[in-house]
């Protein structure tokens, strides 16, 4: 009696895998020698994140059509089978009312939680560094072996209005507060093991709760600057026969003086544009999610649509779950936005290098809106001569540089 009852507590807390990944059936063991109860098997079969069938204790929950039944062993005089409540509590199975809260309320066993802590801590946390890392290490090597890409040819002294006023307001609203995101982002998954140790509990302490406050509101910043970009220069971020002739010489950008022809963005432009409204916007609208987590649940829904069209079937993942408690969907849609927010934030570090140190000239575009004329007839020649066209003017009559 005694094993079999320290056998329930210890499966208890044990975690199980992720409600949006299924194992394969495997063979059940003999649960004879334990009186029918689950066996060290059952436990470890759990730990590897196999599927297993609970039926044997699932329906061990006394008489479910009793609803009096499993709310009274709750009160404070007990009850005829403790083992019975909770087996009811964790399959969901009984019949708790609540005189506060929604469904949420109700969840009082969630197994979930510490399979999600496990991969935010390893996975998450240990990937994410690496892409980052692996990713500012290839730009240092690129810069070492091409150093700057430098202007080619002779200056003019001229200069062509790149982006208007607005344009750059709506490039800065979305990149700055782009990067306090992710400073703050990062301070929140790595301050445990990186902060605290370097500046103490307290310390961090504060510093936790203040990112917390300014990841949640700046937030709303980001989202603006994303909907104006995307306003402002999708048609020219459409992609055009002329983005395959800059990619077939990599740009120009590995060998000194290749200049392909492109419009007021060249494809490697696009490719940050579309990844930036992409993963964005699915950054953002997990953002959303988890603010408001009861009223903007996004992932039984996504999955329902997903397990329509059998893909998940298709790449060995079974069946989605498409009912999720409430604290499930906030740990999935935590994980999904920090795996959106690592990529992305790879791709803005190759786009700073460019932007700043990585190509002469670059910065001027964002920071006074005005280009010098040769660097545009170099890196954006179809794009000038549009200029040109529009303003009625000829080759060397743009703006004098001050």
């Amino acid at each position: 009696m005694t094993r079999i009852l320290m056998t329930l507590l210890v499966s208890l807390f044990l975690t199980v895998p992720l409600a949006a990944q299924e194992a394969a059936e495997v063979p059940q063991p003999d649960r004879s020698a334990t009186g029918g109860a689950q066996t060290l098997d059952d436990i470890l079969a759990r730990q590897r994140g196999e599927k297993i069938d609970d039926s044997f204790r699932s329906g061990a929950t006394g008489n479910p059509d009793n609803a009096a039944g499993v709310a009274n062993q709750l009160g404070t005089l007990g009850g005829t089978s403790d083992s019975e409540v909770w087996r009811a509590l964790r399959y969901g199975l009984d019949d708790v009312k609540v005189s506060s809260g929604g469904p949420e309320a109700r969840v009082l066993i969630q197994d979930g939680g510490m399979r999600w802590l496990q991969f935010r801590e390893g996975p998450l946390a240990t990937y994410g560094a690496y892409l980052l890392g692996g990713t500012i290490v290839l730009l240092a090597l690129f810069f070492l072996l091409r150093g700057r890409i430098r202007i080619d040819g002779e200056k003019t002294g001229r200069t062509v209005t790149r982006f208007q006023a607005v344009e750059r307001f709506g490039h800065w609203l979305m990149a700055g507060s782009f990067v306090v995101l992710g400073i703050t982002g990062l301070i929140t998954l790595f301050g445990r093991k990186v902060l605290i140790p370097a500046f103490g509990h307290e310390m961090f302490s504060t510093m936790a709760i203040a990112s917390k406050w300014v990841h949640n509101n700046i937030s709303w910043a980001f989202m603006i600057g994303l909907v104006m970009v995307f306003f402002m220069w999708v048609m020219h971020n459409i992609p055009n026969k002329t983005d395959l002739k800059w990619l077939a010489v990599g740009g120009g950008i590995f060998k000194k003086g290749v200049h392909p022809p492109a419009k007021k963005f060249n494809a490697g432009q696009k490719m940050i544009f579309w990844s930036v409204i992409l993963f964005g916007a699915s950054i953002s609208v997990t953002g959303l999610s988890l603010l408001f987590p009861f009223e903007l649940p996004m992932f039984a829904k996504t999955f329902a649509i997903l397990n329509q069209t059998g893909l998940p079937q298709a790449i060995g993942f079974g069946e989605l779950p498409v009912m999720l408690a409430p604290h499930e969907e906030m740990q999935l849609a935590t994980l999904w936005h920090s795996i959106m927010a690592f990529v992305l934030m790879a791709i803005i570090l190759a786009h700073i290098y460019i932007g700043s140190i990585g190509m002469e000239g670059a910065y001027d575009a964002m920071g006074s809106g005005e280009v010098e004329e040769q660097w545009a007839r170099e890196h954006h020649s179809l794009w000038l001569e549009e200029i040109r066209k529009a303003e009625g003017q000829t080759e060397g009559k743009a703006t004098p540089a001050e």
